[in-house]
């Protein structure tokens, strides 16, 4: 009987502890959700899921890493398979009528900030998952160290790998800003 109470302390233990971590840590699930899913209702499975993977491998967590590191490593694994399973190829027709090229505003200005973070966020979506994780971690002011801890990468790559993609989100960014002036 002695056994079972201690076990099940154990167990209120870790719970207590894993929600005080996941509450403390509550903005990685949400920006690894907004950077793989597009709608409301993915985001919260999404969401769902890496809680639940969480959990499951929190007994496998040990508190010598940071946790922040252990959790967006599972976060960003979990999104990506999210992503495998919930991508299907679509094809887009457009009728000739929506085809049709619209007159040039030649007062049009520059894109103002709300469009930018909307065309910023359309390039990010358009990234294979990897460099979309690795661009994540970049926005949310990681080191690189920290970075490649997550993705299980060197620095060094992880510095290679961003000088490509912030020049590649560069040009889709200059693409997209002249298609929409």
């Amino acid at each position: 009987m002695h056994a079972v109470s201690t076990t099940m302390t154990a167990v209120v233990a870790d719970e207590e502890m894993f929600t005080r971590l996941l509450e403390q840590h509550a903005g990685i699930i949400r920006n690894v959700a907004f950077g793989y899913t597009s709608t409301f209702a993915d985001r919260d499975d999404l969401t769902q899921e890496i809680t639940l993977q969480l959990w499951r491998a929190f007994p496998r967590y040990s508190p010598d890493r940071p946790f922040s590191t252990w959790m967006y490593r599972i976060a960003l694994n979990v999104a990506i398979s999210f992503l495998r399973r919930h991508t299907h190829p679509v094809r887009q027709t457009i009728s000739i009528e929506e085809n049709e090229i619209e007159p040039v505003d030649e007062t049009a200005g520059r894109v103002e900030p709300d469009e930018r973070v909307a065309l910023l966020q359309q390039v990010i979506a358009s990234l294979p998952p990897l460099d979309r994780g690795l661009l994540l971690l970049y926005l949310d002011d990681h080191s690189y160290r920290e970075i490649a801890a997550v993705l299980g990468i060197t620095e060094t790559n992880v510095a290679t790998k961003l000088n490509r993609l912030k020049q590649r989100v560069r040009e889709e960014m200059l693409k997209l800003n002249r298609q929409t002036i």
